[in-house]
Formats: C-alpha cells, structure tokens, sequence
C-alpha cells in the first residue's frame, strides 16, 4: 500500500452610471425655449430607459438565482435534473513513466415512476487512451460500463435528507483488453443532506461478478462535501475510494473541484476543474490526477 500526496474563483462585478449635466449662461428668449424642449427631452428618454435598465437587472439577477438553484441540483447525485457530465481525468504514474487519459460520459435520466418516487438511471460509459498501465502496452478503446438505478423518494424525509436505493452492473463493453470481460451486479445506495449552502453525504456500491473470467468484488465508497459559494460556483471535496476485496487493497483519490454554472447562447452548462491526489493505492497505480468535467443541463 502506498501513501501518496500532491495539491480557482471566478469573481464578476459589473456596473453602469448614467450622468447628465445641463446648464445655461446669457440665452435669448428663443435659446430658452430650445433648451427647455431639449431639457425636456431628455427627461423623457431617462424615464423611457429607466424601465429597461430595471427589467436588465431584474434579468441579470434571474439568472444568478437560476444558476444558484442549478448548482445546487449538481451537488445532488440523484436530483430530479437531466444531466449529461463529460468528465475527463487524466491520471499518473503508473509505475515508472505510464498515464491514463480517460473521458467519462455519464448521462443521468430521472424518471417518475409515481406521485411519489422517482427512478434516476445514471451510465458511465469510458473512453481510455492509456500508456504501460498494463506494462509495455498503449491502449485506446472502450472501458467497461457502470449502470445504476435508485429509487428515490421526490421529497426529502422529515429531518431533510435525500436518499435512494438500488442495483447497479457492470457491462463488459471493454475492448482492446482494457476492460474485465466480466458481468458484476450488486447493490447501490446513496444518502445526503442540503442545509443552506452545504451538501454532504455518501454514495456507496458493491459490485460481484457473475458471469465471465475475471474475479470481482469491489466496493465503491464516495463520500462528498460541497459548498455553494454563489453566482453558480461551488467548491467541493470528495473520495473516490475502492476496496478489492480479494486482495485487500484500498485505492483512496481525494478530489478538490471548483466549479461554476453559466448560460452558453440558450444553454446551462456547468464547468468543473479540480485535482486530485491518491492517498493510498496498489503498488504500480497512479500518483494524482487532474479532472475537467463539463455537464450539460435540462432543467424542468
């Protein structure tokens, strides 16, 4: 087991002032009243720009509540939101000089299955270009997949927390020898609470092979502590741990990620930065990682 360490905000202000300034020195009676009627033009065009500069900070204050709400929903793992997070992590060392480039599309569908419990599908579907992760070899392909399902309940319990429960299978959709060409199936859960501008909780699964060649029973354990910061950012830090059970070994990522949501023409798009460091992981395994994930947003 090996023990491993390594290590943004975006701030936007914007202002307008409008000032006018009209005086008079030694005018006609005819100066007068061209000054007054220009006076009272302008007077005029301040009142007619006056209900559009209300409606644009009226606009502008929308959307930060919206992109408030939003990021909100994207610390919730299992929110009532069509997502479609593009998450690309690229990780090292493997043993001397090796990488990994790996990009996860991960779609995630909510379905109403009753007045009162949702059915949220998550995928996670990895393309991987790696270098003597499996020694003196360069791969690209497909990983294998991760299916889950919870079910989850459309309002939070009585003390505020969020919870579902379901299965979750691993897909052997790996090629070019990069994924187990096994079938693993098993539980899922997920707990977590949003108090203010806090979300914490965990998310947990245990995957056992049933069909193929490979031996698997792994657990996946995430814990994740998020906090809104405002304007759409939030800042989190999350575990991404797995324990094999065969062989005892724990692989421990600690993630730091900032991120922020913003409008791109018509639509929500958060963007996500963040690194990552192993604390504990097999012999050979990767060192650090950093991450870029951009999610695209449906929101109801």
């Amino acid at each position: 087991m090996n023990s491993r360490m390594n290590m943004k905000n975006s701030k936007l202000i914007g202002s307008l002032a409008i000032a006018f300034l009209l005086g008079f020195s030694g005018v006609t009676l005819a100066d007068e009243q061209t000054a007054a009627e220009e006076k009272s033009t302008t007077e005029d065009q301040v009142k007619a720009e006056e209900p559009v500069a209300k409606s644009g900070t009226v606009m502008a204050a929308h959307v930060v509540s919206n992109a408030d709400e939003l990021a909100k929903k994207l610390a919730n793992p299992i929110a009532a939101m069509i997502s479609v997070p593009f998450q690309y992590n690229y990780s090292r060392t493997y043993g001397d000089d090796g990488y990994k480039n790996l990009l996860n599309i991960q779609p995630v569908v909510p379905i109403s299955i009753s007045e009162d419990w949702n059915l949220i599908s998550r995928t996670i579907v990895p393309i991987i270009q790696q270098k003597n992760v499996q020694a003196n070899r360069t791969q690209f392909g497909l990983g294998d997949a991760t299916q889950s399902f919870w079910f989850s309940p459309k309002e939070p319990s009585s003390s505020g927390w969020i919870w579902g429960v379901g299965p979750v299978a691993l897909i052997p959709t790996g090629t070019d020898s990069i994924g187990a060409d096994t079938w693993a199936l098993g539980p899922t859960a997920i707990v977590l609470k949003q108090t203010g501008p806090w979300t914490y909780g965990m998310l947990v699964n245990q995957l056992w092979n049933v069909g193929g060649e490979a031996d698997i029973s792994s657990m996946f354990v995430q814990p994740f502590l998020a906090k809104g910061l405002g304007k759409g950012r939030t800042l989190s830090l999350q575990a991404e741990s797995t324990y094999n059970w065969n062989t005892r070994q724990w692989s421990v990522p600690i993630n730091v990620l900032y991120s922020k949501v913003s409008k791109w023409g018509t639509q929500m798009v958060s963007n996500q930065v963040g690194l990552g460091w192993y604390a504990t992981g097999p012999s050979g395994g990767p060192e650090w990682q950093l991450r870029y994930m951009m999610v695209l947003l449906f929101p109801k």
